[in-house]
């Protein structure tokens, strides 16, 4: 068996595990590359194998990082199956449509400047109607349910957490009467967090694929993390501005929706107008509903009392781009959240060139932003940023909110792969930037005595 990294490698997006047995050719995840120029123009260098060849691709959650490059994937002449949980199969028909928009939309933009110049046009990574073909090739499967695939290869999803419909990958693989069990976690969810349920221990695994997104940093406690938002909602209230969260569509939209609400009920926050400006956070949010298989007690409770993610006195969801103008008409005590959580596409960013030039307004990051995001260079504390080709001044008071995080902090990564019943032969630690992942590992070494290594990109290593 032989394993190639070719995603997430010292580096937070692009997540793709390429495993080879005699008989078996399978991928765990097919992500974007997502961030700097540099890594997205690995978005549409070849893939290192063959696409016609794969025989599965096993999905972990349907975040672009992670599914991002699948029509790109069928397009190159995939013909296997997709397995993924039911939830995700789902999300990913909203999130994949709108991934092949934007690389539309990004390629017409481009080849008016290339028409200019006298370059040669380009294509866009995939097209919509790539997108929608690929969505035929998924399979939902249920949580904790065991898959045999043939050809020495068994899967089964557990509740990783993180996202609705996220999930651990426990894969086992025989080849030559010989067999080993390989985890791949995904992206591992923060404890008690609205929504979602935590994730779920495992026990046993000789070789384990695991992130690193915060292996350098300890949250703040989840009750202690709402206080500061409200604090931090409060006092942008209070100086007569707006505020702005820019906020992926997927999970932590419902996240803040569901923490408002909590304070809202609670008398913490009162005389909200809350507006949810995202069509592809409107759909996810329909999509949460219909999951109660990926949701904690609490929530499910909530939403058979108040249905609380529709239209309400204090929350509108608006779809059109006429309610979306409408919105940056209001000078003054309106909470946004809108995508692309990092800044780097969506409306989010014309509330940023509405609002971050004044002192009065507060932008709220409550999520990661990678390296070369736009959502980076504000929180890193630039001056001026460009927007639309207009400089911006950065103006506004920014919090960082990074306890509210979908992922799992230092100790609870830790925590997971303390569970394990039976040493891991060897740790591989991805899904961060390559300071982190090297720092984790050494973590990994020194408190839990076990083998971690950090995997370079492109790197094969064999296993078996």
């Amino acid at each position: 068996m032989k394993i190639q990294f070719v995603g997430a490698a010292r580096t937070v997006t692009g997540s793709c595990c390429h495993i080879r047995t005699k008989d078996a050719n399978i991928l765990v995840d097919c992500g974007a590359f997502q961030g700097t120029r540099k890594n997205e123009k690995r978005n549409v260098t070849p893939f290192p194998f063959k696409a016609s060849e794969v025989q599965y691709l096993l999905l972990t959650h349907a975040h672009l990082d992670h599914s991002g490059l699948i029509p790109k994937l069928v397009k190159g002449g995939f013909q296997g199956k997709i397995f993924t949980t039911k939830a995700t199969v789902d999300l990913c028909g909203v999130l994949l449509l709108d991934s092949a928009h934007i690389q539309e939309r990004d390629a017409e933009w481009e080849n008016k400047r290339r028409i200019r110049a006298g370059k040669s046009l380009i294509k866009p990574v995939y097209t919509i109607q790539e997108a929608v073909d690929s969505i035929a090739y998924f399979q939902g499967v249920n949580y904790n349910e065991t898959i045999d695939l043939g050809n020495g290869i068994t899967v089964r999803f557990r509740d990783a957490g993180h996202i609705l419909g996220s999930a651990i990958v426990e894969l086992w693989v025989t080849e030559d009467d010989r067999g080993k069990k390989l985890i791949f976690s995904g992206d591992i969810g923060q404890k008690n967090l609205p929504l979602v349920k935590d994730f779920t221990p495992i026990e046993e695994g000789d070789f384990v694929f695991m992130e690193s997104t915060y292996g350098n940093r300890k949250h703040k406690g989840v009750n202690e993390t709402i206080d500061e938002f409200a604090r931090a909602v409060t006092e942008s209230l209070k100086r007569g501005g707006n505020v702005i969260i820019p906020s992926f569509a997927v999970g932590r939209t419902q996240d803040i929706l569901y923490i408002l609400n909590q304070l809202s009920r609670e008398g913490k926050l009162n005389k909200l107008k809350v507006f949810v400006d995202s069509p592809m956070a409107q759909q996810a949010t329909r999509i949460t509903v219909k999951h109660p298989e990926c949701l904690d007690k609490e929530t499910l409770a909530l939403i058979k009392e108040e249905n609380f993610f529709k239209n309400t006195s204090i929350v509108k969801f608006t779809e059109s781009m006429a309610d979306s103008m409408e919105i940056n008409k209001i000078k003054s005590g309106a909470v946004i959240i809108s995508a692309s959580g990092m800044c780097e596409a969506g409306r989010i960013r014309h509330h940023l060139k509405h609002n971050l030039w004044r002192p009065e307004c507060s932008i709220i990051f409550v999520g990661f932003q990678a390296q070369g995001t736009l959502g980076r260079m504000i929180v890193d504390g630039a001056k001026k940023v460009r927007i639309f080709g207009e400089e911006i001044a950065v103006k506004s008071r920014i919090y960082t909110i990074g306890g509210l995080s979908a992922h799992a902090d230092r100790d609870e990564l830790l925590d997971w792969l303390s569970k394990f019943k039976r040493k891991p032969q060897r740790v591989f630690v991805m899904h961060g930037e390559e300071d982190t992942s090297i720092g984790f590992a050494e973590t990994i070494r020194n408190q839990l005595n076990l083998d971690a290594y950090v995997p370079s990109s492109l790197e094969e290593i064999e296993m078996l």
